[in-house]
């Protein structure tokens, strides 16, 4: 009896550790922008015929369909070179700034607070800080 007793406790702890879980950890990409107060705004029109101003952050290969699809985009922006930031939508200082995402692309929007068009686009530089975040369903 004992030497079944054994056989089965040996069968079954070498099966139990014959067993792998297999962690996949996300790969989650962070991109640094610098929007030109200057130059970095273009006026943009919506379907309704509201105007506003974007910038449209490029040169985001990791957004892929599939990152569109199953991932998650978070959008940050600094107005002091990037020593704080703060979550997009947000408004500051009577502008408010939103964004889209699209693949390959992020946009940034920027309008009055009560949805009107702004008298003139942002003027200083904003530091923006886009993190693609990884996910598996």
């Amino acid at each position: 009896m004992k030497k079944i007793l054994t056989l089965v406790c040996c069968t079954i702890l070498i099966a139990a550790t014959s067993c792998t879980k297999k962690y996949i950890t996300p790969a989650n990409i962070t991109a640094i922008y610098t929007i030109n107060g200057t130059t970095g705004w273009e006026v943009y029109t919506d379907s309704g015929g509201n105007k506003s101003y974007r910038s449209p952050l490029k040169d985001l290969p990791e957004q892929d369909q599939y990152a569109q699809e199953n991932g998650g985009v978070l959008v940050y922006i600094s107005y002091d070179k990037g020593v704080t930031y703060e979550a997009l939508p947000q408004t500051y200082n009577g502008i408010a700034y939103s964004y889209t995402s699209s693949v390959g692309v992020v946009t940034i929007y920027a309008q009055n607070s009560d949805g009107t068009q702004l008298s003139a686009a942002p003027s200083s530089d904003i530091k923006v800080k886009v993190v693609l975040v990884d996910s598996s369903q």
